[in-house]
């Protein structure tokens, strides 16, 4: 539950009860108005809190739903309609504007929907004045007749009537947060991504969150225009908005008690203030500052995070069995498994999938591998919905091709992420809970049954994790992220199971439980497709293997058939007929290292993903550090680089040692990354960019002649010198990448997988490049895929295994080694 301790919530909102109840009774006059005015803008706020607190939405327009609380009671009260009647009138009527206005408004997000409701509230307030013959325009309404109280004093009356709504608008944001409905709305404010492979559809849960806060302002609205007697357009300022949002922060948006502590601090600190004049608003603003300067959170999601302590509740070490096979198993009519047929798609000139087809059958694992920008996490963006394919079929029991992810996820297909997409702000229960709705919104008022918790503890002991179960999910270490997010994804009880680089970041014994793990899950007759770069673990859990190279399936078969297939080793190697100019004569120069790399240990969290590595580069050599998917290449340079520091080890640059120093230092001295990807800024020219490249250069004295040396190296540069690098071709944009890099005349030049993605002719181009850098001097550390190729141009190679060195030597000795296949392709497995 989103930071509320539950044993106290019905204690306190019982005391609240009972307290405002005296104080209705025992204030007279101007304190019982403040103390009205007090519990109406705690219900706005409690409403708000839903749209803050729970969805992750803004909205600058609340006092319009207010007003039109306010107008639709006082018209229905002065025409003789009794007020209950009017109250509900009104919060229905807001909470369907509400919903109206979240069809535009979840659409955008950040400033943009700050905008949108900016903009409602200003349209509400200039309708209230130009609709004069109902509303009465700037005049207003007035003459609103208080209610029949009874014997009770019709303020009184008033009073205990908002403060009622107060305690039941806390009580129904308690209530929400835990149920089924809470859960959806937090779930798609924690990721969208990972709530819609869940079955939650987030237009669905953001109107929800709209048109419930909206009822709330409605209500409270509602019980102004009579405690005021008098209503117009200028009851309702802009300013009153940015008050509502700035109580929810201060007390605590997700909190249950917040709104009402922000309600006290703008409605009664201004009041203790008044006598102060002029100086009132300046203190007052300076009161709001030191609360949220002291409590960012605000104060009491500050005092929760601290105080809380939920109970350490771990799973059982083995599951129910029989409970775990009855929520699982899939049978009858489902055994002809998922079907993908000739699936393809393109984004702008990019063929990233083409003619992609195989079956997975129940009860089977299915692994798509292939090399670096191969098109396999695009293949199970297709299937799961993220994508919809331009050509071919995606079928299981009915055709799922061009569905949104939502909906997919509803007809059985569920999965998990290169990176972990659990949900922070909720527990690990309550991330299994989420999934097991499947979509469905459930109730807005009940607790999560017994029966569903007992399956959550089961699923949980199923993928072995050992933690709390009351932990939140955005503090658990890596291999436990890892679990959960696989326990969430079989909450769904899905016919077919789709996993992103599971053992990425793991240990080999880590990685051996979750291999241990799938053969259990398929033997529930769920078909698993697996996409790993851990060949070990692809070789032994798969039952048939389908290998894509460039988009493009070339193998389908078992793992042994694969894994000897001539076409899987050259995708994994690089093959091209283009061979890249060799050195004049054999490299012979300075061994007086520029850069040393000794047990470098690099880790995110989680497990070590290069372990004890130690490399050198000396002056004008090109070295090459090659290896399969996730070995710790790229890591490697971002370590060297400074964008991720080593956890332990050294770096010794030119003599210095750099392993604490941030990029920024680090490029200043002359080491400059040329990364994965290209990152070319992309608003930029061509020219721009090359100049980004000078910015560390204390020399910046022939600029323009250094810009014409990288156009004379790549000449197909010349013509588009003044063109957005954005709108540049992916080889081009390489080609300024690297142009940008030789910019700063750094000792050492770093290239990340420079050939990624590029077609054959512009392959060959760029390496006729490189080749020419490594003659003229320039010291190079080049990390590609296209290993045979990487080795054609480098003077010595490292190769990697999981993190670490498993052969290094002379470029020469390393081409067509068998150890160089093993380390991508993982070793035979019988």
């Amino acid at each position: 539950m989103p930071r509320s301790i539950p044993l106290l919530v019905p204690g306190l909102l019982a005391l609240l009860a009972v307290v405002a109840s005296v104080l209705s009774f025992t204030l007279g006059g101007y304190g019982l108005l403040v103390l009205t005015l007090i519990a109406l803008t705690t219900t706005v706020c409690s409403g708000l809190n839903i749209l803050v607190g729970l969805s992750g939405q803004i909205s600058f327009g609340h006092v319009a739903f207010y007003a039109i609380g306010a107008y639709v009671s006082a018209l229905m009260t002065m025409a003789g309609l009794p007020l209950p009647l009017a109250m509900l009138t009104a919060a229905l009527a807001s909470a369907l504007v509400g919903a109206l206005l979240a069809i535009p408004a979840v659409r955008v997000s950040g400033p943009y929907l700050a905008m949108v409701t900016i903009a409602f509230g200003f349209i509400v307030h200039h309708g209230l004045i130009e609709w004069r013959s109902v509303t009465g325009g700037s005049n207003g309404l007035a003459g609103v007749p208080m209610p029949e109280t009874g014997p009770l004093p019709a303020d009184t009356g008033l009073a205990l009537m908002a403060c009622g709504l107060m305690v039941a608008s806390l009580q129904f944001f308690h209530r929400l947060a835990t149920s089924g409905w809470g859960r959806a709305i937090r779930s798609v404010k924690a990721t969208e991504i990972a709530a819609r492979s869940l079955g939650f559809n987030p237009v669905q849960t953001k109107t929800l969150a709209f048109a419930l806060s909206a009822l709330f302002a409605g209500l409270a609205g509602s019980l102004l225009s009579p405690l005021m007697m008098f209503i117009n357009p200028d009851s309702f300022p802009f300013t009153q908005s940015i008050l509502f949002v700035l109580a929810v922060i201060v007390g605590g948006a997700g909190t249950v008690f917040g709104p009402l502590l922000g309600a006290i601090l703008i409605v009664l600190v201004p009041e203790l203030l008044s006598s102060m004049a002029e100086m009132r608003l300046l203190l007052f603003s300076g009161v709001l500052l030191a609360v949220l300067w002291i409590a960012p959170t605000g104060a009491l999601g500050v005092l929760q995070a601290r105080f809380a302590r939920p109970p350490k509740v771990i799973p059982e070490a083995k599951p129910d069995q029989q409970r775990l096979a009855d929520f699982l198993t899939r049978e009858g009519n489902e055994a002809r498994g998922l079907e993908v047929d000739a699936i393809g798609i393109r984004f702008g000139g990019v063929q990233a999938a083409h003619g992609v087809s195989f079956t997975a059958k129940p009860g089977t694992v299915t692994s798509i591998i292939g090399p670096n920008g191969a098109g396999k996490t695009t293949v199970l963006n297709m299937v799961s919905g993220f994508y919809a394919p331009d050509t071919g079929r995606i079928s299981l029991d009915s055709e799922l091709a061009g569905l949104s992810a939502w909906k997919i996820a509803r007809a059985g297909i569920s999965r998990t992420y290169q990176t972990t997409q659990l949900f922070a702000g909720m527990t690990v229960l309550e991330n299994l809970l989420a999934g097991m709705q499947r979509g469905r919104l459930g109730d807005c008022w009940r607790k999560p049954q017994a029966q569903r918790v007992a399956l959550a503890m089961d699923l949980l002991a199923l993928v072995g994790y050992r933690g709390s179960v009351h932990a939140p999910a955005e503090v658990l270490p890596h291999v436990d992220r890892r679990l959960v997010e696989i326990a969430r994804a079989l909450a769904l009880a899905p016919k077919v199971l789709l996993l992103d680089e599971p053992a990425a970041g793991l240990s080999r014994a880590d990685t051996d439980r979750v291999t241990d793990l799938l053969r259990t899950v398929a033997g529930y007759g769920i078909a698993v497709i697996l996409v790993e770069h851990d060949m070990t673990m692809v070789m032994s859990v798969s039952d048939r293997v389908l290998v894509l190279d460039s988009g493009r399936p070339i193998a389908w078969g078992d793992p042994e058939e694969v894994r000897a297939n001539p076409d899987v080793v050259r995708a994994y190697l690089g093959s091209t007929d283009y061979q890249a100019p060799p050195r004049p004569q054999s490299w012979d120069g300075s061994r007086d290292a520029t850069l040393f790399v000794k047990d470098v240990v690099i880790d995110y969290g989680a497990a070590p993903v290069v372990q004890g590595v130690s490399l050198v580069v000396n002056p004008g050599e090109l070295i090459a550090i090659l290896g399969a998917n996730g070995a710790g290449k790229s890591s490697i340079l971002q370590a060297i680089a400074g964008l991720h520091p080593a956890s332990r080890g050294s770096v010794v640059f030119n003599n210095e040692s750099i392993e604490n120093l941030d990029a920024s230092r680090i490029a200043g001295k002359g080491l400059a990354l040329v990364p994965e990807g290209r990152q070319v800024f992309p608003e930029l020219s061509v020219r721009d960019n090359l100049l980004m490249g000078a910015y560390t250069r204390t020399d910046k004295n022939n600029l323009e002649q250094d810009v014409e040396q990288i156009l004379t190296r790549f000449p197909r540069l010349k013509d588009r010198i003044d063109s957005p690098a954005g709108l540049l071709s992916g080889g081009e944009q390489q080609m300024v990448a690297i142009g940008r890099g030789l910019m700063a005349r750094p000792s050492i030049l770093l290239l990340d997988e420079p050939s990624l993605g590029l077609a054959p002719a512009m392959v060959a181009e760029l390496y006729d490049a490189l080749a020419a850098l490594r003659d003229e001097g320039v010291t190079l550390l080049l990390v590609d895929q296209m290993a045979n190729l990487a080795l054609q141009v480098a003077d010595r190679a490292y190769v990697l295994e999981t993190g670490c060195v498993v052969h290094s030597g002379k470029a020469e000795s390393l081409r067509n080694d068998p150890e160089l296949e093993a380390a991508y392709l993982g070793d035979n497995v019988a």
